[in-house]
């Protein structure tokens, strides 16, 4: 049986949450265009994204680990992947928009610059009194104006469910329709599981990964609140003597992410029944109201702020991954000065837009766009300043 529009759409609302986003009602695109004859709205979003530019450029990215310390931390893209998959269990458990909460997971990092939050550090420092830099807003000028895929359109042309996901927090945007809507709806709900579902994925596996890496240590672990927990469901594993490093690392990076998941579900189910949410309405009013419905359970909650304070001290400030965060910064910095004064250095596509954006801001969109490994090249290519990464 060949499912065309119709029925898809059929399929979907029987399936559907009441408080889901569904494609039938979406806000439709700044650019219309005909509607597919059998792919939904979100899922030509999720295409869209995967197939732009920005999105390849995600996998020589730095999540923590520049991609030269090793082949199998995480770098941008597979951090990006972890939470798109996150994103569409909790999405499907609950009832809601899975192409939506993915769309929106998949392009969260568009605009994250090379070096990880160092270089976004950088190039907020070098923006600062020029208009600044923020890596979500970046990710929004991504898909809306940097993006050349199609002839018809700058950007993507992505729905407007899509954007307004994309628009984190809501704030320190430039004005606009989309930026009135955001602020009068608030979020839709598989917007804010996917920004959780951001900080479960980064917490858990920057554990794993800082546990392999040995810039942090299991004993010291074992002295959070949450370890309890993680024993508890973790296989023997740690109790073997002759168990490799990278094995327990990933054991305890599985469990925990299941922890925090499965936490995460039961809480929201709960919210929404006591709160009696009925329709996207509903969830609106409740965000007009400041009250929290994706958020773990009271005493899971203190225990994951303890986790992601113990990353920030001992892995995201541990001196390797600070020496890391220094060189990225300089090469940013050196870079950013190069093309101030060598703008014939930009590639044509940027120094096009110069008249309407200006020359810090093309200069920041080029720099953001790069990857580590490109951005480390140019270096080299631009005679500016040299040494081994």
């Amino acid at each position: 049986m060949k499912k065309g529009r119709n029925e898809l759409l059929l399929e979907e609302e029987k399936i559907l949450a009441p408080y889901a986003v569904n494609s039938r009602n979406s806000g439709g695109r700044a650019y219309p265009e005909p509607e597919h004859p059998y792919r939904l709205p979100f899922q030509r979003d999720k295409d869209r994204i995967i197939h732009s530019h920005a999105f390849k450029r995600l996998e020589y990215k730095t999540q923590v680990f520049v991609y030269s310390e090793g082949d199998h931390f995480r770098n941008r893209l597979t951090h990006t992947l972890e939470v798109a998959g996150i994103s569409k269990t909790i999405s499907k458990v609950l009832g809601l928009n899975e192409d939506l909460s993915e769309s929106i997971a998949l392009a969260h990092d568009l605009g994250h610059s090379p070096f990880g939050h160092a270089g976004q550090e950088a190039l907020a420092s070098l923006m600062k009194d020029k208009g600044g830099f923020e890596h979500n807003k970046q990710s929004l000028r991504v898909v809306q104006k940097l993006e050349r895929r199609y002839p018809d359109f700058p950007g993507l042309n992505l729905c407007e469910e899509t954007l307004l996901g994309i628009m984190k927090h809501g704030g320190g945007y430039e004005p606009s329709n989309l930026l009135e809507v955001r602020r009068a709806k608030g979020p839709s709900l598989e917007a804010m599981i996917v920004d959780t579902s951001d900080e479960i994925t980064y917490s858990a596996h920057d554990l794993e990964d800082g546990l392999e890496s040995g810039l942090l240590r299991l004993e010291d672990v074992k002295g959070l609140s949450i370890w309890k927990r993680i024993q508890d469901s973790l296989p023997k594993l740690e109790q073997n003597p002759n168990a490799e490093t990278h094995s327990i690392s990933r054991s305890i990076g599985r469990v925990l992410l299941n922890l925090m998941v499965s936490d995460l579900i039961d809480s929201i189910h709960e919210t929404i029944t006591k709160q009696k949410v009925i329709s996207r309405e509903s969830i609106s009013e409740l965000y007009e109201k400041k009250i929290k419905l994706v958020q773990f359970s009271e005493e899971f909650q203190k225990e994951f702020h303890e986790l992601k304070n113990f990353l920030f001290q001992f892995l995201y400030r541990h001196s390797e991954v600070s020496r890391m965060s220094e060189r990225g910064k300089e090469i940013i910095h050196l870079l950013f000065k190069h093309f101030e004064n060598h703008p014939e250095s930009i590639p044509e596509s940027y120094r096009n837009r110069e008249e309407e954006d200006g020359r810090m801001r093309i200069i920041c969109d080029y720099i953001a766009g790069m990857t580590d490994r490109y951005a480390i090249e140019k270096l080299k290519r631009e005679g500016i300043f040299w040494f081994p990464y």
